[in-house]
């Protein structure tokens, strides 16, 4: 399951929805996750936080790296974004 796959379908957009691979970004950073790493009961707070428009997969792809990874940083108890989101590919995985 690439990256993009795992962002498709943020906030509404359901392009992989036929895909039996596919997670949604609400599923994979669920309340249960962001609660547990974070001070948010969503994603969708949390990027709000960051001051990140999100409305589409491309809304990810174009924020910084650098920006992302200061975000997660500060707002979780990740180093940087990849380690957020492979945690929580890992967690879904063996739920």
């Amino acid at each position: 399951m690439s990256f993009d796959e795992l962002l498709a379908d943020l906030q509404g957009q359901k392009a992989n929805q036929n895909d039996p691979n596919h997670v949604s970004l609400d599923q994979l950073f669920n309340e249960s996750f962001m609660s547990k790493h974070s001070n948010f009961n969503s994603f969708s707070s949390f990027v709000e936080k960051g001051n990140f428009q999100v409305e589409t997969q491309a809304d990810v792809d174009n924020i910084p790296d650098e920006l992302f990874d200061r975000h997660v940083a500060r707002e979780t108890d990740f180093a940087d974004w990849k380690s957020m989101l492979d945690t929580a590919t890992k967690e879904y995985e063996n739920k």
